[in-house]
C-alpha cells in the first residue's frame, strides 16, 4: 500500500497542502496599507482559498471538459437568479453568440430570425452584442441612448421598428445599470419580439415591473453573462446563457455542442434510447443519432476546471454584489461633495425601478466645461490625469461602434441601419470614461480617486 490508504484521504491531504499554499504565497495581506499612488484597478479577481482547492479537485478528476462541477454550477446557478435552464459557455461573448444563433433556428418557424431581418441593438457598448448579428446576415438597426443611464433611449423604439423585419431586441445592461425593462419588454410583446438580455456587466442587478422584482437577465427570453476575471464573478473565462423556455433550452445545448440532434450529456451514449433507430433528413434508416446534426452549432463548452472555480465563486456572489453596491454609493457621495462638481461632470443615475449589480462607475465630462483658472476640462485631461496617478480607466468600450475600423467596408451600405441619430452615443465616445467599484477596493482607494477627480476639475 502507498502513502495512502483511498483516494479520498489523499484528495484531503492535497486539498489541505493548497489551503496552506494560499495563506502562504496568495492571500492578500488585510495589514497592507494604502499609500496614495498604489496601483488601483478597475477589477480584478476576489478569491481565496476554496477557489484553488475546487480547481486542484477538478484537475485530480482528469475529466477535463464539461462535467459534474459544470452540471452542479449550472443547477445551482439556474436556482440563484430564477431560471429553469442555464447552460455554460467558454466566454460571454460565446454566450451571446449562442444567444442569437438560437433564434435563427427553423424551429422557431414564423419567429425565426433569417439574414436580412432586423434586430434593434445600441452601437454604445461592447461588439460582440453586435458581432452575431452582423456575421449570420441579419441587420442591426442601432438606436441612441441616453445619459446618465448609458442605456437605449426607449423613447425611440416605435421609430426604429419595421413591421416587415424587426424580429428581436438584444441589448445589454450598461454597467451594471439595468435598461428601462419595463419599456423594452412591454415594446417586445407589443410586437412579438425576441428579447435577449447581455446580462454580462450587470450579474446581481434586479428589476421590478408592477411589483415583481427579478434579477436582469430573466425578463427576457434569453439572458447572458461573463465570468471573464474583472466581471461580478470569475472562471477565468466563461459564460452562461439562460431562459425559461423548454424549446430555446433544447436549442442552447445544439448550438453550443456542435449543432447535434442528440441531447446525450458528454461521456454518455444512448440517453435517448432511440440510437439507431430514426430518420433524420435525406441520411439512411438508423443512422447514428450522436451523428445528426439539426443545426450548424459550434463547440463553445466550458471546462470542468473554470466551473469548479466557479462553484466557489457563486458562493461568494451575494456579498461581491453588495460590496460593489456599497463602494459604488461611497465614491458617489464623495463626488457630489466636490464644489461645482454639477458644473463640470455628469455622474451617473440608476434606472428607475432598479437596483443596480455596479461593474463601474460612470462619468461624462459636460461640454464647455472649465477649471477655476478657465481652461478646458475634457474627458483625456481627466483620464490621463487619473492614469498618471496609478489609477486604472476605461472607456464605455466602443464608444460608437459604427465609427471603428471593423465597420470600414460596410459603412454606408445596408449591412446595418441607424435610426434617428446617434448624437449622444457619440458625445459618450467623445466625453465619457468609468472607474472601478469591485470587491477589492477600500475607502482609501476611493477616497484617493475621489480626491484626484477633484484635483484635475478644480
Amino acid at each position: 500500500m502507498g502513502k495512502w490508504s483511498n483516494e479520498e484521504e489523499a484528495r484531503k491531504e492535497i486539498r489541505s497542502l493548497v489551503e496552506a499554499f494560499y495563506h502562504e504565497f496568495r492571500e492578500p495581506s488585510n495589514t497592507k496599507e494604502f499609500h496614495e499612488g498604489d496601483r488601483i484597478g478597475y477589477g480584478g479577481r476576489v478569491y481565496d482559498e476554496k477557489e484553488m482547492q475546487s480547481l486542484v479537485d477538478s484537475a485530480l478528476d482528469f475529466w477535463l471538459t464539461t462535467g459534474r462541477f459544470s452540471d452542479l454550477f449550472e443547477k445551482d446557478f439556474a436556482k440563484w437568479i430564477g431560471v429553469k435552464f442555464c447552460h455554460l459557455v467558454n466566454s460571454g461573448s460565446s454566450a451571446n453568440l449562442i444567444a442569437f444563433s438560437v433564434l435563427t433556428s427553423p424551429e422557431l418557424k414564423e419567429r425565426q430570425i433569417k439574414k436580412g431581418d432586423e434586430v434593434i441593438t445600441v452601437a454604445c457598448g461592447f461588439p460582440t452584442t453586435v458581432t452575431p448579428i452582423l456575421q449570420y446576415g441579419a441587420v442591426p438597426v442601432f438606436v441612441d441612448v441616453s445619459i446618465p443611464q448609458y442605456n437605449i433611449d426607449v423613447t425611440k423604439l416605435e421609430e426604429a421598428y419595421d413591421e416587415k423585419k424587426t424580429k428581436a431586441v438584444m441589448i445589454a445592461h450598461t454597467l451594471g445599470n439595468p435598461f428601462d425593462l419595463s419599456a423594452v419588454k412591454a415594446f417586445c410583446d407589443r410586437h412579438s419580439l425576441w428579447l435577449v438580455e447581455d446580462n454580462c456587466d450587470a450579474l446581481g442587478s434586479k428589476y421590478t415591473i408592477d411589483g415583481v422584482t427579478k434579477y436582469t437577465g430573466t425578463w427576457g427570453d434569453i439572458g447572458t453573462s461573463s465570468f471573464y476575471p474583472p466581471h461580478h464573478m470569475t472562471m477565468g473565462e466563461g459564460g452562461a446563457v439562460y431562459t425559461n423556455d423548454p424549446l430555446l433550452h433544447r436549442l442552447i445545448l445544439s448550438y453550443r455542442d456542435w449543432g447535434r440532434d442528440c441531447i446525450c450529456p458528454s461521456g454518455h451514449d444512448n440517453f435517448c434510447g432511440h440510437r439507431f433507430d430514426g430518420d433524420y433528413g435525406t441520411l439512411p434508416h438508423g443512422y447514428d443519432h450522436k451523428y445528426v446534426y439539426s443545426h450548424l452549432g459550434y463547440n463553445l463548452k466550458v471546462t470542468d476546471m473554470q466551473a469548479a472555480i466557479g462553484v466557489e465563486q457563486l458562493k461568494k456572489f451575494p456579498a461581491f454584489i453588495e460590496e460593489r453596491r456599497k463602494n459604488w454609493k461611497f465614491l458617489k457621495e464623495k463626488l457630489d461633495a466636490i464644489p461645482g462638481v454639477d458644473e463640470k461632470l455628469v455622474l451617473p443615475e440608476p434606472a428607475k425601478n432598479s437596483e443596480p449589480s455596479w461593474f463601474g462607475f460612470l462619468i461624462t465630462v459636460k461640454e464647455g466645461a472649465k477649471k477655476n483658472d478657465g481652461t478646458a476640462v475634457t474627458r483625456d485631461l481627466v483620464t490621463r490625469y487619473l492614469e498618471d496617478h496609478n489609477v486604472q480607466t476605461r472607456l464605455l468600450f466602443s464608444g460608437n461602434l459604427t465609427r471603428h475600423p471593423a465597420f470600414d467596408q460596410i459603412r454606408e451600405t445596408d449591412a446595418y441601419r441607424v435610426s434617428g441619430d446617434l448624437t449622444t452615443t457619440d458625445r459618450i465616445m467623445n466625453d465619457t470614461f468609468w472607474i472601478g467599484v469591485y470587491p477589492g477596493m477600500n475607502e482609501d482607494k476611493l477616497s484617493y480617486m475621489a480626491k484626484l477627480i477633484e484635483e484635475v476639475i478644480e
